[in-house]
């Protein structure tokens, strides 16, 4: 969230970032536009939080890392499907990520309830998920939703246990 300044893509999902990416990446740059904030976001995530017990959204199980870069090929094959999408994250709707997340049509009622429970970890800049990493939507919307319980410059990393 550049508007949270938790780390430092300024625009990178933006016009100026589409700008710079373009002329490499005709067909894919809103991908390498994502792939070069992800990078971003997990470097500063471990930075702050780095916990090898657990999962984070940046650095999942190996097994769901490895079916995600599968369906990242499958979404460059067909990557005009997801125009509106990039062009709706370029100017989002609403102003904490929360927010931004409804507006995009991300999360249900459910999971607002869900992130309602959640708190930040006492002494550490993180929100503990409950529970055991589950290689499914809620836990992966739980992991993103978690980051809304940081503050303006404040990064607090959400992140759930890993199955012993």
């Amino acid at each position: 969230m550049d508007r949270a300044k938790w780390w430092n893509t300024r625009g990178q999902l933006g016009p100026y970032g589409a700008a710079a990416l373009r002329r490499g990446f005709p067909r894919t740059h809103h991908f390498a536009q994502a792939r070069s904030v992800f990078a971003v976001a997990a470097h500063r995530c471990a930075q702050v939080f780095d916990s090898h017990e657990s999962v984070t959204l940046w650095r999942l199980p190996e097994t769901v890392e490895e079916e995600f870069d599968a369906r990242w090929e499958h979404w460059l094959d067909h990557g005009e499907e997801w125009s509106a999408f990039f062009a709706a994250l370029e100017t989002p709707e609403g102003e904490g990520l929360l927010e931004v997340l409804r507006g995009l049509g991300l999360v249900s009622p459910e999971d607002t309830q869900a992130f309602s429970r959640l708190k930040r970890s006492a002494g550490a800049p993180a929100v503990a998920i409950p529970g055991v990493f589950q290689n499914d939507d809620a836990t992966a919307t739980l992991l993103a939703l978690g980051f809304a319980r940081g503050g303006q410059g404040e990064l607090t990393v959400p992140y759930i246990r890993r199955e012993a």
